[in-house]
């Protein structure tokens, strides 16, 4: 009973685990954000380095736009938008690092062989 009792348990907590968002916090300022000209140009840079690249610049090709109008659209942006962007261009990673896909799947495994052992099963592995 007991054993039945905690395998519900495990299945249920890991769902709910498995379930619930990645949430990240933060300070958020409380006043507007204001920007030296130095920051500025070190965002500008940074998507400049950005848009050089040589797949992002051929994917905006595709899509129809040429160097000079994207350098045109940079230039409206304001000083907190191209901050923004250039702080979330930091945060994405190409192709991802996959931490969360082996967690996943160590998590599957353990619940997996903690089901076999609950219920008195065995593996034998045969050639």
């Amino acid at each position: 009973m007991v054993r039945k009792f905690v395998l519900w348990y495990l299945v249920v907590a890991t769902l709910i685990i498995g379930i619930a968002p990645r949430l990240e916090a933060g300070f958020a300022p409380s006043g507007a954000l204001v920007l030296s000209s130095t920051a500025r140009a070190s965002d500008l840079s940074t998507l400049q380095t950005v848009l050089e690249n040589k797949l992002i610049r051929q994917r905006l090709q595709d899509l129809g736009f040429s160097t000079d109008e994207i350098s045109a659209r940079l230039s409206q942006l304001s000083d907190e938008q191209i901050h923004s962007i250039a702080q979330k261009l930091d945060d994405l990673k190409v192709g991802a690092d996959g931490t969360g896909v082996v967690i996943a799947i160590l998590l599957i495994i353990v619940v997996v062989l903690l089901i076999i052992n609950l219920t008195g099963h065995k593996v034998v592995v045969t050639r």
